[in-house]
């Protein structure tokens, strides 16, 4: 006899929470910190309930700090509990950009292994929501560039419990970015029970032969309309991927593709000077270089600060713009 999976059809804010509290239950080792993650339940909600749930010492305010809190995770990893840090926005979390590079992400090479840094960042980010420009960032390249972080990015509220899960699991440092368009856009069915996503595999979202379509985040739901709409105007199909984890990249899955298909575009709203675009490319040219029938494309931000909220929809890659690139690799 089987038992059915109980599911609830909820929001990426509310799956965040449900992993959060999954995690909470289950490990008393488990801390929750950050700025008015307490009985405000942070800004956008995303701990909201746990306070009432689990109290003062397991659910944390903390002073207007960033390099604060993660300083504090770092000494709560090493001794033995599994902190889940809380960044209002990503762009906040410059301060602790020391305490990242120099300290978190090299207390195992430096102790010879003797100590891991269990502990998870939380930090909304990205454009479309009107907010100003360091609340909008998306750098999460600068993130990738620091060896021992992983860098993991869900695009549905499915993922994101499973994925974050799967973080708070890991025994190294995890940037857990969240991208605030998704937040409550759309609603997923998401198991009652604890499950995990393993940490740098990309998911398929969908299936096709003529071209390969990579991407993640925010950027996932826009891209898949884009495509639907190419491929009704064109006989051809893609494969759209969903890469969830920038660092480690799913090299595999990557080179799968390319090599089913021979044509490539890259879409990411983040700025494409030193952005993940490159590392991508880098690994085609590692595993499938061969198989290109064309250029590589990419969709991506300008290399500029994000505009104010008016312009914000000129920064972030248009389905027009998605579109262009995909006529232009497959007519090449």
């Amino acid at each position: 006899m089987t038992t059915a999976v109980q599911v609830k059809k909820l929001t990426m804010v509310q799956a965040v929470t449900d992993a959060m509290r999954t995690m909470l239950e289950e490990d008393e080792s488990v801390l929750v910190l950050g700025e008015d993650v307490g009985q405000n339940g942070g800004v956008f909600r995303a701990t909201d309930g746990l306070f009432e749930q689990f109290g003062e010492e397991r659910v944390i305010d903390t002073p207007l700090a960033e390099s604060g809190i993660v300083g504090t995770s770092i000494g709560l990893a090493v001794n033995g509990f599994r902190p889940i840090a809380e960044m209002q926005f990503l762009g906040f979390i410059y301060p602790a950009f020391n305490q990242l590079m120099t300290h978190a992400t090299r207390m195992r090479q430096r102790s010879m292994g003797r100590y891991t840094v269990p502990m998870v960042i939380r930090a909304p980010y990205g454009a479309g929501v009107k907010a100003p420009e360091i609340h909008s960032d998306s750098v999460e390249a600068l993130f990738t560039h620091i060896p021992g972080l992983k860098v993991v990015i869900p695009s549905n509220a499915y993922d994101a419990k499973g994925l974050l899960i799967a973080s708070i699991e890991d025994p190294d440092p995890v940037l857990f970015l969240e991208p605030m368009r998704c937040y409550r856009s759309s609603r997923t069915e998401v198991p009652d029970e604890k499950y995990s996503i393993e940490l740098g595999k990309a998911s398929y979202v969908k299936e096709g032969s003529d071209v390969t379509v990579m991407t993640w985040g925010a950027m996932v739901p826009d891209t898949v309309k884009a495509v639907e709409k190419f491929e009704k105007e064109h006989n051809a199909t893609c494969d759209v991927i969903d890469l969830r984890t920038l660092y480690p990249l799913d090299k595999d899955t990557i080179a799968e593709s390319v090599k089913k298909t021979g044509r490539v575009v890259i879409i990411h709203e983040a700025p494409s000077a030193g952005g993940v675009n490159g590392d991508i490319i880098s690994v085609i040219n590692d595993t499938s270089f061969f198989y290109l029938k064309a250029p590589i494309q990419k969709v991506t931000g300008f290399d500029t600060p994000v505009p104010v909220y008016s312009l914000e929809q000129e920064y972030l890659p248009s389905s027009e713009k998605i579109i262009s690139a995909l006529n232009t690799t497959l007519s090449y």
